[in-house]
């Protein structure tokens, strides 16, 4: 990074990253567990409407009609929501890393994520994203999920960040591929460590202080 682009603004994932993936298939395959379901049929039942929920396009008791009470069943969807909602659990030292570097440079952060609503939701409150993160541009508040570009150019319009002046950190290479493509630096998520030694080469220096 040079002077004339000085980072203004992180773009951040969410699921990988800050917190753990809110409904994956290892959370899905510790639901069948659970609850003794057809992992096939739940999984196949899965993908085929998942992408919908995660638009906005269906409520959570919609989605979960469609891929597990499509037949009746000896739990109660508020047992299964519960399990949904407790998969998620915060990564401390990203979520450390993120809220040090944004206060020692200044920055603002920015969510671009593909989840569901009422997940998208439980997570914010629960983990009180709110506190550093300033907008979250989930794919169930703009009904398109990554790796449409629209994503980030609405982070972008919303932001007023400049993409040259922009970092975009994601554990998934293909989204940071296309934010790369945009223009915004991207970092490859793979551990705290190597997100933290990549801000610094960026010249985002964190300090062991607040």
């Amino acid at each position: 990074m040079t002077n004339k682009n000085k980072v203004t603004t992180l773009f951040l994932d969410i699921g990988g990253v800050l917190l753990t993936n809110g409904w994956d298939r290892h959370a899905r395959r510790r639901a069948v567990d659970k609850f003794n379901l057809d992992y096939d049929e739940v999984d196949e039942r899965h993908h085929l409407t998942f992408d919908t929920y995660e638009e906005g396009k269906l409520t959570l008791d919609e989605y979960l009609n469609r891929v597990v009470f499509f037949e009746e069943r000896d739990f109660s969807k508020d047992d299964f929501k519960k399990f949904m909602y407790d998969q998620s659990k915060p990564i401390p030292e990203m979520i450390s890393l993120i809220r040090k570097v944004s206060e020692q440079h200044s920055l603002r952060n920015v969510a671009i994520s593909n989840e569901g609503r009422e997940l998208t939701e439980h997570r914010i409150r629960e983990f009180k994203l709110g506190e550093f993160i300033e907008a979250f541009i989930s794919s169930c508040f703009v009904h398109f999920r990554k790796p449409d570009e629209d994503m980030f150019r609405m982070a972008l319009d919303i932001s007023q960040a400049v993409p040259e002046e922009s970092i975009y950190i994601d554990d998934r290479p293909m989204f940071v591929e296309v934010a790369r493509g945009m223009g915004i630096h991207g970092i490859y998520h793979t551990s705290p460590e190597s997100t933290r030694d990549a801000l610094s080469d960026m010249g985002l220096v964190v300090g062991d202080g607040q």
